[in-house]
């Protein structure tokens, strides 16, 4: 007898991250569509892959505690920073290994995302906002002034990578640093939601009241979501410091937080597929806006004048206009699509 259909028998294969043959063959083929990638695009697009990378995993970190867990965060730009500059301390002034100063950078951030997360007890939506705004700039200050540690307003050069006498000294080697610390990164997260912690996170985000009457710790898996999604944040900093070898405080703003709040939006809340999307989509919408500008620059230099004025207003009003015609973010719509594909030529 032949069956037809997706049928999942147990609560391991409904909970599976790759749940069909096709999704494991199209996951590892682009696995290695990636490890390919290199040696096929110009150094320019190498670049905007690898700062690609590096913001799917700070846009996970902070879909884990917004999209997941519910408590907004306006600080995650400053939790990069944090990264940053532990790792740069760690590698450039303690001379230290990039292998210790990535995992330090990680953890360095995850207390201080605990530390500011104290006020989540009290506060929630807009109250906790405020509050992680707060810390935005509380951590800007520190960057600016806490010239010992920081270099103030000079910042600090720091390393690229080495394992023995080979140093990753080019984009292309370090490219593959960054690739492989995303993709566990991101199958961590995955692997996160399925645990009991995970589904402790979503039940103080859909209702917390019933939560803490069910025996969840609500103090400690908010605490919890910020210490990961901090360490995520610390991370993706680490790394991208020593992507630029340079780190200085205007590379840690409030305006970084913003865009991956949109990164999260866009792609899509409580979602590690949108996160990834949200990444790709905030990442290239700039660099697709330069081009066309400097298209236009070449047929209508005045049009191209007001186009590059305009260029960030653009780019808000492209925002604006996604967030009202898809509001669920990318990851649902790419669910439609295939539900669409699954039932054709079936409309129910």
């Amino acid at each position: 007898m032949h069956y037809c259909g997706d049928y999942r028998t147990s609560y391991e294969k409904d909970m599976e991250i790759l749940q069909t043959p096709v999704t494991k063959a199209f996951v590892a083929a682009f696995f290695l569509f990636l490890l390919a990638w290199p040696f096929v695009v110009k150094s320019e697009f190498l670049w905007i892959t690898m700062q690609i990378l590096i913001a799917v995993i700070g846009a996970v970190g902070l879909n884990i505690l917004t999209g997941f867990t519910g408590q907004i965060s306006l600080g995650q730009g400053a939790f990069l920073g944090v990264g940053a500059y532990t790792s740069a301390y760690i590698t450039a002034k303690m001379g230290l290994s990039f292998w210790i100063g990535v995992p330090a950078a990680g953890v360095v951030t995850a207390l201080a995302g605990m530390i500011f997360g104290i006020p989540s007890l009290r506060l929630k939506g807009l109250y906790l906002a405020i509050a992680t705004l707060a810390s935005q700039f509380i951590l800007e200050w520190i960057f600016l002034r806490w010239e010992p540690v920081t270099g103030g307003s000079f910042g600090i050069v720091v390393p690229r990578p080495s394992i023995g006498g080979f140093a990753f000294d080019t984009d292309r080697s370090y490219y593959y640093i960054v690739l492989v610390i995303a993709a566990v990164m991101v199958l961590f997260a995955a692997n996160l939601m399925r645990t009991r912690t995970g589904r402790a996170f979503m039940a103080v985000r859909d209702h917390y009241i019933s939560a803490e009457i069910m025996g969840i710790n609500l103090f400690k898996y908010r605490i919890l979501s910020f210490a990961v999604s901090s360490f995520y944040a610390g991370v993706a900093g680490a790394l991208y410091g020593h992507s630029l070898r340079y780190v200085s405080s205007e590379q840690f703003n409030i305006g970084v937080s913003i865009v991956y709040l949109a990164m999260i939006i866009i792609g899509g809340l409580g979602s590690i597929l949108g996160s990834i999307y949200g990444a790709v989509f905030m990442i290239l919408l700039p660099k697709l806006l330069t081009v066309v500008t400097t298209q236009l620059g070449t047929s209508f230099p005045g049009i191209a004048e007001l186009a590059i004025a305009l260029e960030q207003g653009i780019f808000g009003a492209i925002i604006i206009l996604f967030l009202i015609f898809e509001p669920d973010g990318l990851a649902h719509r790419w669910k439609m699509i295939k539900a669409y594909w699954k039932l054709y030529p079936f409309s129910y």
